[in-house]
């Protein structure tokens, strides 16, 4: 009897499936303790089409819906959380260019994803986080090009990008800019808060850029609407993330199942304690409801309507689930889900981890109150 069945085609879920049972899990616990870039898992996964899954097909992609790329997103991170955030930044990249990059940087870099192109998005800065509405980080024209310097901070995937999306302010306010790791100026260092204690894909890197120049048609879309460009993909990415939320809580309630399943105590089963069951019963209902919203979420990324209202839920609900399935599995598994070679601290750490990046919880619930007060406005 299958526990989770797929939301969406089934065949393709099962491939998904079976690659992150055979590539990704017997890496898992080494990849969370040394805190390293799945680099290997990350250019097989774009061998077998999952990098750019969503990407039409003339630009490289499988032409896959949303609805596939949550599946990806969700069977990768239950095998392990820090391959599905090492995957978020590559399409955090790709979709900006998608949306709004001209036809260079996209006949340039849309087909790279596809080959396995790894990718960073760098908003933040050591004065300006969840706020990017001005930055120190500065983009000058010179000529036909531009000139960037400043310095990013806490750059998840950084340590190994190939690429980097850069948000830097410009004369006329925040722009977007494409940037190939590799060109002068631009360096990267591990800073006194590299290190986070979920989701350890890798040191978050500081990235330096002391005037470095790019040609003109690396700025992404229109100079001065680099905030509305982020704002725009930002559906995308925590609908993703919802998923990867999901991935660790199901990981985590399949684990702690398979423990009070054999676990005997007082002549009985764990499991047969109905106390337990209903712990797991409660946890199985939280679980599906908020699976559903990120697939409703991954429908509306399709179709264009009520993007911001699913996306933001489907986030804020699947990663509360995700961190409050992680911490009871450690309750109901006892000493064993306290012990360092049991996988529920890694399922707890990342869980919480992704209620704050990608949108923390209040930041979401913000977003869902402004949604409400504009379908108040319109009625």
């Amino acid at each position: 009897m299958e526990l989770w069945p797929a939301c969406i085609d089934a065949d393709y879920v099962a491939g998904v499936r079976d690659f992150a049972r055979r590539e990704i899990s017997p890496q898992a616990d080494d990849i969370d303790r040394r805190d390293v870039y799945p680099r290997d898992i990350l250019k097989a996964m774009a061998k077998a089409g999952y990098n750019a899954v969503a990407l039409p097909v003339e630009d490289g992609g499988a032409g896959l819906g949303y609805g596939h790329a949550a599946a990806v997103f969700e069977e990768v991170s239950y095998a392990s959380a820090a391959v599905g955030i090492s995957l978020i930044t590559i399409f955090q990249a790709q979709t900006i260019i998608r949306i709004f990059g001209n036809d260079t940087l996209k006949r340039e870099w849309l087909p790279q994803f596809g080959q396995g192109l790894l990718s960073s998005y760098a908003l933040t800065e050591a004065n300006h986080g969840s706020d990017i509405r001005s930055l120190d980080t500065k983009a000058v024209r010179d000529g036909e090009g531009w000139v960037l310097t400043g310095e990013k901070s806490f750059i998840t995937s950084g340590s190994a990008a190939e690429f980097f999306i850069i948000l830097a302010e410009t004369p006329v306010g925040v722009s977007t800019f494409a940037v190939p790791a590799g060109l002068d100026g631009l360096s990267s260092y591990i800073g006194t808060n590299s290190a986070t204690f979920g989701l350890r894909n890798g040191p978050h890197v500081n990235l330096v850029l002391d005037r470095v120049r790019l040609p003109g048609h690396a700025l992404i879309g229109v100079e001065g609407k680099g905030v509305r460009q982020a704002v725009g993909t930002l559906n995308y990415s925590r609908t993703l993330a919802g998923a990867i939320s999901i991935g660790i809580a199901r990981a985590a309630f399949d684990a702690a199942l398979a423990f009070v399943g054999k676990r005997k105590a007082f002549d009985q089963r764990v499991i047969e304690f109905q106390g337990i069951q209903w712990y797991f019963a409660e946890m199985l209902a939280e679980i599906e409801a908020a699976r559903l919203l990120v697939y409703r979420a991954a429908e509306a990324l399709d179709s264009g309507v009520d993007q911001d209202r699913y996306a933001s839920a489907a986030k804020l609900k699947a990663a509360k689930v995700a961190t409050d399935v992680a911490a009871l599995a450690v309750q109901v598994c006892g000493a064993y889900g306290v012990m360092e070679n049991a996988p529920f601290g890694r399922f707890l750490r990342d869980a919480k981890a992704y209620e704050i990046a990608g949108g923390s919880a209040e930041i979401l619930k913000n977003t869902l109150g402004k949604y409400l007060t504009r379908v108040l406005a319109a009625s």
